[in-house]
């Protein structure tokens, strides 16, 4: 399977864990809105065995338009990275 969709998975983590798919959408949109708050709260998230959602700030910069090459200025701006966890890595390869 190249990519699986969000039905997909719902499907797979219901036949897996016995739940209803309705009961594993509700349980993933509770994680996705817990991981927000808290990387907007306390600057980072971490799901064990899977990775790490942290907040960085980039400072202003100046760019490159490359349509016209024209010197640009990129404001500063607050963004979110993932960071794959070692046991992730790990198993995959």
């Amino acid at each position: 399977m190249a990519k699986m969709t969000k039905s997909q998975l719902l499907e797979k983590l219901a036949t897996a864990s016995g739940m209803s798919k309705k009961e594993v959408g509700s349980f993933l949109e509770l994680l996705t809105e817990t991981a927000y708050s808290e990387v907007k709260s306390s600057g980072e998230f971490t799901v064990p065995g899977i990775g790490k959602l942290v907040k960085k700030h980039r400072n202003a910069r100046q760019g490159r338009n490359p349509a016209t090459g024209e010197t640009i200025q990129i404001p500063a701006k607050t963004v979110v990275k993932f960071r794959v966890a070692k046991a992730a890595k790990d198993s995959i390869l």
